[in-house]
């Protein structure tokens, strides 16, 4: 099967409670909706991410499932959560993929488009 029919939405928050920009300590959140618009169940197995902040510094984070689930997402389905990250600039960069299983336990990859994190007011 290679016509696998998902859309990802995320959406990015600074937290300013948790920063502390006079340490270059920036903390965003991120909700993530994985949309599954096709006809078959879905499970996610695993998750890459490569974040890059505004200095070219960049950081790979992989592992099992996300926040600590491997969820299925039911054919017309979404799956919504939210999770954080650490940069060391007011800007940056964060793209990945997830690794899915459909019914029938075949593997496939789907792609996280680039989005930004940026302190509010930051970009015109």
């Amino acid at each position: 099967m290679l016509n696998h029919h998902f859309l990802i939405r995320v959406v990015t928050h600074y937290v300013d409670e948790q920063s502390n920009p006079d340490k270059n300590q920036f903390v965003f959140s991120y909700t993530v909706t994985i949309e599954n618009n096709g006809k078959e169940d879905a499970q996610l197995l695993r998750r890459k991410w490569l974040i890059t902040d505004s200095n070219g510094k960049k950081l790979v984070i992989e592992g099992d499932g996300v926040v600590g689930e491997q969820p299925f997402i039911l054919a017309n389905g979404e799956y919504i959560y939210t999770s954080g990250t650490l940069i060391e600039t007011p800007v940056g960069v964060m793209q990945g993929i997830y690794t899915m299983q459909d019914e029938q336990e075949n593997k496939f990859e789907v792609e996280i488009a680039p989005f930004r994190f940026a302190l509010p007011h930051i970009l015109h």
